[in-house]
């Protein structure tokens, strides 16, 4: 695998129907276009999964690799808010919360999410305008 490009990677479930609109969300929010995404079922994102812990097979969150840093469950959701900017940062009040308490929440419905949102027949693909901003 190439070196991903500068700049926060999101990885996300692209059979996720939640999953996929969240990404889709991000891109058309991203104005500053500082996240990339990277689908788990993808040769990056698995990689990437693997190397931060993560069975690409079975995803039990989401993650924000930005460099060594990598953030998951309710804080990879809290960080991609902060960062869209206003009125999205708002979300940054929920850190209010303690994350042993946010966490087993995003945990609840990470589990539950093919059940409660559905699955994708084949990966979700992005429109061809943001086909550079995924890996």
């Amino acid at each position: 695998m190439t070196t991903p490009p500068p700049g926060p990677i999101i990885l996300f479930d692209a059979e996720c129907v939640l999953c996929s609109a969240q990404a889709r969300f991000v891109l058309e929010r991203d104005r500053a276009a500082t996240f990339r995404l990277a689908a788990m079922q993808g040769e990056a994102g698995r990689s990437l999964c693997r190397r931060h812990g993560l069975d690409p097979d079975d995803p039990a969150s989401l993650l924000v690799v930005d460099g060594s840093r990598v953030r998951r469950d309710s804080d990879a959701i809290l960080h991609i808010y902060e960062t869209l900017g206003f009125p999205w940062r708002l979300a940054r009040i929920l850190r209010l919360v303690p994350a042993r308490l946010r966490d087993p929440v995003y945990r609840l419905v990470a589990r539950n999410r093919y059940r409660l949102f559905g699955k994708r027949d084949s990966c979700w693909t992005a429109p061809e305008r943001y086909r550079d901003r995924i890996l």
